[in-house]
């Protein structure tokens, strides 16, 4: 059998991190996808919007640099998600769990598109709503701070080539 999907679109809204009682990270969101066919009447594209959830690692590099309106590439699988509610009542529901997620465009795309917030990518939110555990904090990346020196290369001799490679 085979159950994989692939989605690109953007994000609805923030995705929401949480992290289990156990401190296993987790995240969920939503991504509106277009359809190939536009609406034969009005001529615009509907859209479909699929639920997503990362789990680990993948979860925390979502929330870090993913923000409502980033164009997102998902790889996962199908999984239903239905329940019973107390009144008896069966709830249908799919999500497509996330294996690997990537940029569907550059930092500097999505700052001309709008999308982009403090240079491209922000912090993730941090949603103490329910009793999921501690959240993590993330720090800024790193910046240089001082630049590249090259040292004395007086001990390297030069290599002259006649064009050809050496194997």
């Amino acid at each position: 059998m085979l159950n994989k999907v692939i989605l690109m679109g953007r994000l609805t809204r923030d995705p929401e991190f949480r992290q289990t009682t156990s401190g296993v990270a987790m995240c969920r969101f939503t991504v509106a996808c277009d359809r190939r066919i536009a609406n034969k009447e009005t001529g615009e594209r509907q859209a479909d919007f699929v639920n997503c959830v990362a789990w680990r690692q993948t979860a925390e590099f979502i929330s870090r640099y993913f923000t409502k309106g980033s164009m997102i590439i998902v790889e996962g699988t199908l999984q239903n998600d239905n329940y019973t509610d107390n009144n008896g009542v069966k709830h249908y529901s799919m999500n497509v769990v996330c294996d690997n997620v990537s940029f569907g465009e550059s930092k500097k795309s999505a700052s001309a598109n709008g999308y982009a917030q403090q240079g491209g990518f922000t912090a993730p939110q941090q949603n103490n709503g329910g009793n999921y555990g501690a959240q993590q904090q993330y720090a800024a990346p790193a910046q240089p701070k001082e630049s590249l020196q090259i040292g004395d290369l007086g001990e390297f001799e030069e290599i002259l080539s006649d064009g050809e490679v050496p194997f």
